[in-house]
């Protein structure tokens, strides 16, 4: 999948192109029949599928005080989208100057730049631009004008209730894992990149992978059994998400994982942790080698998960 920052960088030939607008974080199932509809538009019409998205949410920009924290990190983001057979991804940096262009002008100057569009996807209920002036009955009007389709996909329900990024991190923050990940429509999994600790894991025996959680919507603190992909391997992994009450002075939040029968350097590399379970909740030991025998204990519960 080819990723742009700028739409003329769209090298398409005499094709046209299909797009899906959208934030979609998460990429859950409501993203992904608009994307999906996208590349069947594109696979039908000898098109390009293009999907269009911004490299922060709006809010960052518009209400800085309601950022909602991520469900998936970018490079998450871009390999589910990829995933789904997208041909190419537009991230358009979101600025103040972006924010104050109205719905209509966005998409004259997208269908400009891309010179021809077949046809536009978006949720029924997505709205754009400056003010939220633009909506799907905007669409409409300016496909009629322009000649492009347009497709406003209803929204997708989940045992009786809308899907959406929103009810995901709702779930993700109470610890219905299963829920979320019904939503997402795959396992869910914390992405970041491994930076350098304390090594205080290393002390007690248990060296760690501290990822960054980098703005991520995270679960309850605890520890929990999980795994993660390495190097084409699979390596079984206690991951705890907290603040250390037993050994750290400040109240910093780490995500740790301990990849069982691992050895080697990661840092600098980006882990994507799949939860399975989780096997308790934070606490305080009275020392640090009480502490040990604990993780000992969930190490070994962790291999019971095989």
């Amino acid at each position: 999948m080819k990723i742009i920052r700028v739409a003329n960088e769209l090298d398409h030939g005499r094709h046209k192109a299909c797009l899906a607008i959208g934030v979609f974080d998460g990429v859950h199932l409501g993203h992904q029949q608009i994307i999906r509809q996208t590349v069947s538009d594109a696979r039908g019409h000898d098109a390009v599928a293009l999907v269009v998205t911004f490299d922060r949410h709006p809010n960052a920009v518009v209400a800085p005080d309601h950022v909602p924290p991520q469900i998936y990190s970018r490079s998450q983001k871009f390999r589910a989208i990829e995933a789904l057979g997208a041909d190419a991804l537009l991230e358009i940096p979101f600025d103040k100057a972006f924010s104050e262009k109205t719905g209509e002008v966005f998409i004259r100057e997208l269908v400009h730049d891309l010179g021809m569009v077949h046809s536009i996807c978006v949720g029924t209920d997505f709205v754009f631009g400056h003010k939220r002036s633009g909506d799907v009955a905007l669409l409409k009007r300016l496909g009629d004008g322009i000649s492009f389709q347009v497709h406003g996909m209803a929204e997708l329900a989940l045992d009786g209730q809308t899907v959406s990024s929103t009810r995901i991190r709702e779930a993700i923050r109470r610890g219905d894992l299963d829920a979320a990940g019904q939503m997402l429509g795959r396992s869910y999994a914390i992405c970041g990149r491994v930076v350098e600790g304390d090594r205080l894991g290393r002390q007690l025996g248990f060296p760690t992978a501290n990822l960054d959680p980098a703005n991520l919507v995270l679960p309850p603190n605890g520890v929990y059994a999980a795994c993660v992909k390495v190097s084409s391997r699979f390596y079984r992994v206690a991951l705890n998400i907290g603040v250390r009450p037993t050994v750290a002075a400040g109240p910093q939040l780490r995500v740790e994982a301990h990849l069982l029968d691992f050895t080697g350097d990661l840092y600098g590399q980006e882990l994507e942790v799949e939860i399975e379970a989780k096997l308790r909740a934070e606490r305080r030991f009275a020392t640090p080698a009480d502490l040990r025998e604990q993780i000992a204990r969930d190490v070994a519960a962790v291999r019971k998960e095989v």
